[in-house]
């Protein structure tokens, strides 16, 4: 009971208005309507026709169907609307009638007649639906009347059937929207097979188009497609191989994979990233990579396995040419290392803590060197990536200003070697004592390639602690020297008043 007492009277609630849609009726209202008597042969022959019609040209399915409700309900005027893959607009792929011109056209998803079907969620009848919904105004005909009816794609409302009359003459009735009801379900399995018809040309165009082997085959092992891809890995046709055993593109040694792949697949398990080998038409072996999974019918049974098989031939080969040049760079690195620890015993000016940092470092360099070759698949080591490495501290923290120039130059493994060694050398001498290890230092390195090929490089610190020429030769500058003297290079310092000028010049290759 509503409490009156003063201050205790309730605010009232108050509800945003829906305006009234005055061309909106129940279709309820055609029951009470005089209705003629069902054609059911009528209708019968239309059904057939539209089956007949979904199984020799799909693609027009939609349009026979518009001109079955056409003709069945006696309207003027009859189409198809689908709901855009954005929700925002229905589209019109379908029409008959004397609003054929409109084919391709549409209405918003939140303001129409269709709307306002898939909202209700049930069949609605309009009279002159422009009343509410003023973007139909200017449209010839007018609708006198439309009858519209919802249909489901996996329980979704995806779109409407509908039927109009242009004129007072012909009123709808409980036959039409009995009919309509039929052809609304004939709508939805139109639809849906449109739907799966593209995704199974999407998939087909894939296939057609993939790189891959991708081959089907039943659970006897029978090959049963065939793509292009699979004819240029295994080189047979599709006319050659279809029908024939997958058996043939296994090596003998390697039979027995094949029962233990079926027993898998019976079991509906999937087989992801198999590397082994297959045999080619020509007799030659292959490296491939299988992923096979169940194929199975529109009720669930497996009926076989789809198979997609990668080559990766060259990928193998690869790897094992890059583990044969990974164990010659490891012995050109123990040579190097070898070289270094040998001048560790000649010296008697680093301490024990500084051999080590120093010993650390240089092995660190040479294996980021190893590393630069890896990537390049030991195409060479770019002697711009080398200095950069080196350097990349101190130019990414700005602790100086830096400046690297040169053209691009592919070393072989000593040189490089060499190289990293000794920028290595130069970068940390500069950050303990020279341009580096100020603010206000600067470095310029830059290189260039003669046609005797010869590699020239200039390491310029300017604007750093005053240099002068060491007292004795350090640990580092031996190290440099010697390495350089083997490849039969030249290295030259010059300390001037503004900084250390180094000038090194060794073969490219």
């Amino acid at each position: 009971m509503l409490n009156r007492r003063a201050g205790h009277i309730p605010a009232p609630v108050v509800v945003p208005a829906v305006p009234e849609l005055q061309s909106v009726h129940s279709a309820d209202e055609l029951v009470r309507r005089p209705s003629r008597a069902p054609d059911f042969e009528a209708e019968s022959r239309a059904l057939i026709d539209l089956a007949r019609e979904m199984a020799t040209s799909p693609d027009k399915i939609l349009q026979k169907l518009t001109e079955t409700a056409l003709r069945l309900c006696g309207a003027q005027s009859a189409g198809i609307s689908i709901l855009e893959p954005d929700g925002k607009r229905f589209y019109w792929p379908a029409i008959a009638g004397r609003w054929a011109e409109h084919l391709g056209g549409g209405t918003p998803r939140n303001f129409g007649p269709c709307g306002t079907v898939l909202d209700r969620n049930a069949a609605l009848l309009f009279s002159h639906p422009e009343r509410d919904f003023d973007y139909l105004a200017p449209v010839t005909p007018p609708a006198e009347e439309a009858l519209l009816m919802p249909f489901f794609v996996h329980g979704k409302a995806v779109g409407t059937i509908w039927i109009i009359a242009h004129d007072d003459r012909r009123r709808f009735e409980s036959e039409d929207l009995r009919l309509m009801r039929d052809l609304s379900a004939f709508a939805a399995s139109a639809y849906q097979s449109l739907l799966a018809l593209g995704a199974n040309a999407n998939v087909a165009a894939i296939v057609e188009a993939s790189d891959d082997a991708i081959i089907t085959k039943d659970l006897n092992g029978v090959i049963t497609s065939w793509n292009p891809g699979a004819e240029r890995i295994f080189g047979y046709s599709a006319d050659e191989i279809i029908g024939r055993p997958i058996n043939v593109l296994i090596p003998l040694e390697l039979q027995d994979e094949e029962p233990t792949i079926l027993a898998r697949i019976r079991r509906g398990e999937r087989i992801d990233h198999y590397e082994t080998i297959r045999v080619r038409k020509d007799g030659s072996s292959l490296n491939i990579s299988l992923t096979i999974s169940p194929l199975k019918n529109s009720l669930g049974t497996i009926i076989g396995a789809s198979k997609i098989a990668r080559d990766v031939t060259a990928r193998k080969e690869a790897d094992a040419l890059i583990g044969v040049l990974g164990r010659e760079a490891e012995h050109r690195t123990r040579n190097v290392l070898a070289t270094v620890q040998a001048m560790v015993h000649l010296t008697r000016a680093e301490t024990a803590s500084d051999l080590r940092d120093a010993i650390e470092g240089r092995i660190r360099t040479l294996a980021n060197a190893h590393a630069l070759f890896v990537e390049s698949r030991w195409a060479g080591a770019d002697i711009h990536n080398l200095i950069t490495q080196e350097l990349a501290p101190y130019h990414r923290e700005k602790d100086a200003r830096v400046r690297i120039e040169g053209p691009k130059v592919l070393l072989e493994p000593n040189t490089a070697q060499t190289i990293a060694v000794t920028f290595h050398e130069l970068t940390t001498n500069a950050a303990k004592y020279g341009a580096l290890s100020t603010p206000e230092g600067c470095l310029n390195v830059e290189w260039s390639h003669s046609d005797d090929r010869r590699v020239l490089l200039r390491w310029t610190e300017t604007g750093g602690p005053p240099v002068s020429p060491p007292t004795h030769q350090g640990f580092g500058t031996r190290v440099m020297e010697n390495m350089i003297r083997q490849l039969k290079g030249e290295m030259r310092f010059e300390w001037k008043p503004q900084g250390l000028v180094c000038e090194i010049i060794i073969p490219a290759t």
